[in-house]
């Protein structure tokens, strides 16, 4: 095989392709990536068995063909080369030539019969939405996820299709957080997939805040993502998700209102003392003022003031603050309304306007 290409051209779809790839795997052929020239097309395509990404560009096509090299060497070599070198590529034996003008590299191969097939997933539903709309949804709500979790359903985020709405869920067993966005297509019934962690923080780094369509289709085994000249796949995970909706305190009568930056600022400046191990904060709310307070081992102590709308009686709650300051830095809402129940209580945070896109839940610690 044999094909020219600008640097400019090829540096952004490999380095997209490339960041799945292993850096150490069992396997050598997932340490590299499967390149098909045809017609007037590169392909570039690269697995984790798990996860796979395939990139297509236009090149300019000498001989048709197909090889795998090593993703980051060949990454490596573009990227020092300068933005304004003509990359030729050829691809003889068992070895690929890579020239830009004085400029030579030799790099092995292995055989593109080698590399994983993908499998051929019967989709059964599409769904397209703006691409900034599931981003923001993705950031709204992906930090709650677990992270190594021994219950490995909750290593990833729920989607959950119902009438016109895609949902978002992620929790970690002491926070939840709840997005969902209005969809052109309607769901026949109510169904739901989990897509591993690493999936959505790769799907957070390929997704761009623009109206451009995103394509989205499900199978039992596997979620496509179809963006424009690339196409994105990963493996669900087999698991039953909580009934988060079970989660979602009812009945709080302690209502605070508060504005988002003055008091993710005030908790910032508390955390500067807080214990590493614990990160505990303690809100005391009284009429029209929540006090944020922090001690830690060595009995220093930060107490922060905000002025806040309330008018209920008094309350005391501790809540791990990394928490509340990832929900926090996570929503995009002016002001916040924070729903209490009692000092054991689970607390409900969502944006204060009736249009409710977005709810977080988040478990007290003891005092």
């Amino acid at each position: 095989m044999q094909f020219t290409v600008s640097q400019e051209s090829l540096a952004r779809p490999l380095q997209l392709v490339c960041s799945i790839v292993e850096r150490r795997s069992t396997l050598p052929i997932l340490s590299n990536i499967l390149l098909k020239a045809q017609g007037d097309k590169l392909t570039m395509t690269s697995t984790d068995m798990e996860l796979e990404m395939i990139a297509t560009l236009p090149v300019a096509v000498d001989e048709a063909g197909e090889t795998t090299v090593s993703a980051r060497k060949l990454l490596d070599i573009v990227r020092a080369l300068p933005s304004s070198a003509t990359i030729s590529f050829k691809a003889k034996d068992s070895k690929a030539l890579v020239q830009a003008g004085k400029s030579r590299f030799s790099l092995a191969t292995l055989s593109p019969s080698d590399f994983p097939d993908s499998e051929g997933a019967n989709y059964s539903e599409q769904i397209s939405i703006p691409q900034a709309a599931l981003k923001d949804l993705l950031d709204e709500t992906s930090f709650a996820m677990a992270s190594q979790d021994v219950r490995y359903y909750l290593n990833g985020l729920l989607l959950e299709r119902e009438a016109n709405k895609l949902r978002a869920v992620a929790t970690d067993g002491h926070r939840l957080a709840l997005g969902e966005i209005t969809t052109a297509e309607v769901a026949d019934e109510k169904n739901s997939v989990i897509v591993p962690r690493k999936a959505i923080l790769e799907l957070g780094r390929l997704l761009s805040d623009v109206d451009a369509e995103v394509k989205l289709a499900f199978s039992q085994q596997q979620i496509k993502v179809e963006l424009p000249d690339l196409h994105f796949t990963s493996k669900l995970i087999d698991g039953q998700f909580p009934n988060y909706e079970r989660v979602l305190p009812l009945g709080g009568d302690k209502i605070v209102v508060a504005e988002r930056d003055e008091l993710k600022q005030a908790l910032s400046r508390a955390s500067i003392l807080a214990n590493d191990k614990h990160r505990s904060v303690r809100l005391t709310l009284e009429s029209g003022l929540l006090k944020a307070t922090v001690t830690n081992q060595e009995q220093e102590t930060a107490e922060e003031e905000v002025a806040v709308e309330y008018s209920g009686n008094t309350l005391e709650i501790a809540f791990n603050n990394a928490y509340l300051l990832d929900l926090l830095n996570a929503m995009p809402d002016n002001k916040v309304k924070m729903t209490f129940s009692d000092e054991n209580s689970s607390a409900l945070i969502t944006p204060n306007d009736d249009n409710i896109s977005r709810q977080y839940v988040v478990m007290p610690m003891r005092l």
